[in-house]
């Protein structure tokens, strides 16, 4: 059971983590996690996604059972491996659009520091449409028609909405609500991509560890589109333990070829035959989303006294 939300600091058993990359998904947090748990003076650890703090989208998750870590001592178990002179950290996106998180963590731990990456709706709505494609949560590939039914659902249940992401100033009040600002650093996705060596500098002296350190810059998470998500499902099945195909299919497969010889396959596969560049949207698809979400680009504006409006095109739209 993941820790309830609390105004109050308890005592915990061990370590808990510094700092959290609490989101966007498709706004750099992977390549942000991956460059930092790269620095000496970093521990994060090997599961990128703890999601422990967001007890609240634990039904929607799409996780199996057992991978991530039901009780506080599993959770704080991530750290064991953290020398004593390093910041602990991990990054869980989906703790931005949580309704609880930012007050569940502040329960356990006041003094972290939370990082948020936060990127135009438009582009952020299109790369997570691909990403849903990619991983089978999304069956509609046409943008347009995608974002239009707005609900998705799996296995007949209503799971998110594309707009449940975009509601960028409450899900930062809420933060705002449990840290003081020194402890909250707002990011834009747009100067990650354009300067990743500054950008991440500046992360490294909000968790003030040394930021002159040599750096590995990593583009991780790359966006995809998918060319057939039939062939996809199919691929997956044969090299899955469910599906049509028998079992002792299967079992010759996995009998004659090694686990690792096998992922690497269908990684092989997938990226020169499932996997390919993603075309650009119409132009129309993003004229609609962004007349859909002024409001809140506006309204972001005006939260970090930045011109959001004109840096992202929407001064054509308000």
């Amino acid at each position: 059971m993941a820790a309830e939300p609390s105004g109050r600091s308890r005592p915990v058993p061990g370590r808990t983590p510094d700092f959290f990359i609490v989101g966007h998904h498709k706004s750099g947090t992977t390549a942000l996690y991956e460059m930092l748990r790269r620095h000496p003076q970093i521990y994060m650890p090997t599961l990128k996604e703890p999601r422990f703090f967001d007890s609240d989208l634990h039904a929607l998750a799409n996780a199996p059972t057992g991978t991530r870590p039901e009780s506080l001592e599993e959770y704080l178990a991530l750290f064991d491996d953290a020398r004593p002179e390093q910041r602990m950290g991990e990054a869980s996106p989906s703790y931005l659009r949580s309704r609880t998180a930012a007050a569940a963590i502040a329960a356990v731990q006041p003094a972290a520091r939370c990082i948020a990456i936060l990127r135009e709706p438009a582009s952020f709505v299109r790369s997570l449409h691909l990403q849903l494609v990619q991983e089978h949560v999304e069956s509609e590939k046409d943008l347009a028609r995608a974002v239009a039914h707005e609900q998705i659902v799996r296995d007949g249940k209503p799971v998110l909405r594309y707009s449940d992401h975009i509601h960028y100033v409450e899900q930062l009040k809420r933060f705002d609500a449990a840290f003081p600002s020194e402890q909250i650093l707002v990011l834009i996705y747009d100067d990650f991509r354009r300067d990743n060596e500054a950008t991440l500098r500046r992360v490294l002296r909000f968790l003030d560890v040394d930021d002159d350190a040599p750096l590995e810059l990593i583009d991780a998470n790359p966006t995809v589109s998918v060319r057939s998500v039939r062939a996809d499902a199919a691929l997956r099945r044969m090299y899955s333990e469910r599906g049509p195909v028998s079992r002792s299919a299967k079992g010759v497969v996995r009998a004659l070829t090694p686990k690792r010889l096998r992922t690497a396959a269908m990684r092989t596969i997938r990226r020169r035959v499932i996997y390919g560049s993603p075309q650009q949207p119409e132009e129309a698809v993003i004229a609609e989303l962004r007349d859909r979400y002024a409001g809140e680009v506006a309204a972001l504006s005006d939260y970090l006294d930045r011109d959001l409006v004109a840096e992202w095109g929407y001064d054509r739209v308000i």
